[in-house]
């Protein structure tokens, strides 16, 4: 069994998906982060970097203790070696997926953040950081686009780091950007959005929608952390 400490944003939605398409057993433990759940001192004691997904599981591989895990990409990593599946096992295109799994981390995720925060988050709008957050995230589109010309996934096969990549261009119309300009990563998110359990990852969001709202009090919960603040 693993338990999934969860909350439907891009890095949350990475998990359901992985676990949607190879069947685990899986509980979804809800981290309210607009109502600062992700501060509580039992769930820091497996997730020491205040944020969500993280996971526990249960039944390990190795037959002993239950092991946590938290960031998303370690925790793909994590259960495709553990179930063998979505990451190569030979030599080249396990390098593959390890490299574009690791560029969303690095690039995509973090850009596309700063992108929705000063776009729509932040209490005033700063014109050159809204303007170089989205022609930062339109650049990465256009690394992603290229990649894709006569592929049908970012690697030889669908990957963690296709489940990786999903969410994030998911999101694209708050991000500012056209999936018509970039037809190849249109063509590819597509095909991932009719997969069935992309359709049923994304349902498990449903459960939370509407549960959280942006007011002054999440506001500085989500992004007025200081180190002393959130060790309180």
């Amino acid at each position: 069994m693993i338990e999934l400490y969860y909350w439907p944003t891009p890095n949350g939605h990475k998990i359901t998906l992985f676990l949607e398409e190879t069947g685990l057993d899986y509980t979804i433990k809800p981290v309210d982060i607009s109502a600062g759940e992700q501060f509580k001192p039992d769930f820091l004691a497996f997730s020491p970097n205040n944020r969500m997904p993280a996971i526990i599981d249960r039944a390990p591989a190795d037959g002993g203790a239950a092991i946590s895990v938290f960031e998303s990409g370690a925790i793909l990593l994590y259960l495709a070696e553990k179930t063998g599946r979505f990451l190569p096992t030979d030599l080249r295109s396990r390098k593959e997926v390890t490299e574009w799994l690791f560029w969303q981390m690095a690039g995509l995720g973090p850009m596309a953040g700063q992108n929705h925060h000063f776009g729509i988050y932040a209490p005033e709008k700063i014109p050159y950081a809204i303007e170089r957050y989205v022609k930062e995230t339109n650049r990465l589109y256009g690394v992603l686009d290229r990649r894709l010309a006569g592929r049908e996934f970012i690697a030889d096969g669908y990957s963690i780091a296709d489940m990786a990549c999903y969410p994030w261009i998911a999101l694209h119309e708050r991000q500012q950007q056209k999936l018509e300009d970039f037809p190849n990563l249109k063509r590819w998110f597509d095909a991932i959005a009719q997969r069935p359990a992309t359709v049923r990852a994304y349902a498990q969001a449903s459960a939370y929608a509407g549960r959280a709202t942006i007011t002054e009090e999440s506001r500085k919960i989500l992004f007025g952390q200081t180190a002393q603040s959130a060790a309180k």
